[in-house]
């Protein structure tokens, strides 16, 4: 479709995906949504992005990437739940380490979250140096909902764009030293975030649908056109409820503080950062596993495993406690781990299957961080593929009172079926997280037995028994 140009959004749930072709010198992106009402957000709460996943009604969602040749970041849409006063569900993206000019085929579309019928989608064509985007927007008119086509550019990202439309933005934490010991070398090279630019408000003029409205980015601010009652505060992103009686903490209210739009990216040159410098000093930290696949026959692209089919992924771990216990939170070990007691890490059961759109979870409770002395999470082929090539990972940790965590594990070449995601160790009562993103190859002869190779690289002395599989 072209731009400003709108069509008609009849289903009560739909899809959102922003994308680009991946390469060499192509940058990141972010998708967010912001609801509006006259214009503007109500609070903070109303701008859902990496940081901030889901909107307090549940109506929107950040679903996260799919890496590939096509590079997807994806929102998800119950526009049957969306507040009445919503008038406006913008959909913006952000450049992570570059400006929008480098990226080759970037478009968002609209999908039917039943069945992914295309609804709409619109490439964006033309861009030069900005950073952020108002690609389209949802927007209700005579009590249906249309999609428009908008194709509003910024030269100063994420932040400027959200600041335009009413988000109290916090400023960048000071990135975080790298640890003077280096890990392994993993594969492959990642870039990490950018600082943000000042902003400069854009050109042209953004105008949303509702009637009689207008709206017109400011010179610095924006004055609200009424005064709106924002909703009661939101608790800060926390892993889903566990299924065992141990209940994690609360996160502490956010009480109207700036939104934190940064995230941490452990790379070649900046593997390891330590969680406690970082604010990280208890409650419950997901580490979350995603993944996509390239065919090895047609080249095609495959998502997440849905029921019988596709590639299927176990994240594990392997704990030493400070009283020198050892021990495996693995799937294929029936060994699902607590939190409330001994070794303070759980693995997801219901995600093990590798069934679930959000991946393999992993919590560990760090109310007992006095309790660890090292963790080494990997994750290993179940079914699905010979070997880890062509196939591309992400890991990311969620620690309260932190911004994420990711790292990124691709580039086999070899016959590795399984691979060290990273290294958390209590460091003088200092937990550290280093990135590893090593593949391991099995022994000679013994085709199955990488997980045995990663035990005896990392120095966990027990031995081992045959997995039983997960059916």
């Amino acid at each position: 479709m072209m731009k400003g140009a709108n069509v008609a959004v009849p289903m009560s749930a739909v899809r959102i995906e922003l994308g680009w072709q991946s390469g060499p010198g192509i940058p990141d992106a972010d998708a967010s949504a912001l609801l509006l009402v006259g214009g503007k957000v109500r609070s903070d709460n109303d701008f859902v992005f990496y940081n901030q996943p889901l909107h307090p009604s549940g109506a929107v969602r950040h679903e996260g990437k799919q890496q590939g040749s096509t590079v997807l970041d994806v929102l998800s849409v119950q526009l049957a739940q969306v507040e009445p006063q919503v008038e406006t569900v913008v959909i913006a993206a952000s450049s992570d380490g570059g400006t929008f000019g480098q990226f080759r085929g970037l478009y968002v579309r609209v999908l039917d979250a039943s069945n992914g019928a295309e609804v709409a989608r619109f490439d964006s064509t033309g861009a030069s140096t900005e950073t952020a985007f108002v690609l389209g927007e949802l927007y209700r008119r005579q009590g249906a909902w249309k999609f428009r086509a908008v194709g509003q550019g910024y030269d100063s990202g994420l932040a400027g764009l959200a600041t335009d439309f009413g988000i109290a933005v916090d400023a960048d934490p000071a990135p975080a030293a790298p640890q003077q010991t280096p890990p392994p070398a993993p594969t492959q090279q990642f870039t990490p975030p950018p600082q943000q630019q000042p902003y400069a408000p854009p050109q042209q003029q953004y105008a949303p649908p509702p009637p009689q409205q207008q709206y017109a980015p400011p010179p610095p601010q924006f004055a609200p056109p009424q005064q709106y009652a924002p909703p009661p505060p939101q608790q800060q992103y926390a892993p889903p409820p566990a299924q065992q009686q141990y209940a994690p903490p609360p996160p502490p209210q956010s009480g109207g503080a700036p939104v934190n739009m940064s995230k941490i990216s452990l790379t070649k040159e900046a593997p390891s950062v330590s969680l406690t410098k970082q604010g990280a000093t208890g409650g419950t930290m997901r580490i979350n596993l995603n993944w996509t696949s390239q065919s090895h026959r047609g080249g095609g692209l495959f998502g997440r495993r849905r029921g019988g089919g596709g590639l299927d992924l176990d994240l594990s771990c392997f704990f030493e406690l400070a009283d020198g216990r050892i021990g495996s939170v693995r799937a294929l070990d029936r060994s699902f781990g607590a939190l409330d007691r001994p070794p303070f890490i759980r693995l997801d059961q219901d995600d093990r299957t590798g069934g679930s759109a959000t991946g393999e979870n992993l919590d560990i409770n760090l109310d007992f961080t006095a309790q660890f002395r090292r963790i080494l999470v990997f994750t290993s082929i179940y079914e699905g593929a010979n070997d880890f090539r062509g196939v591309q990972a992400t890991a990311t940790l969620y620690p309260l009172n932190c911004p994420p965590i990711e790292m990124t594990l691709d580039g086999c070449m070899d016959d590795s079926r399984d691979a060290v995601l990273a290294h958390i160790e209590n460091i003088n009562g200092e937990l550290v997280v280093r990135r590893e993103g090593t593949f391991i190859r099995p022994p000679a002869g013994r085709p199955g037995a990488g997980v045995m190779e990663i035990a005896r690289m990392y120095n966990w002395d027990f031995g081992f028994k045959a997995g039983r599989g997960k059916g």
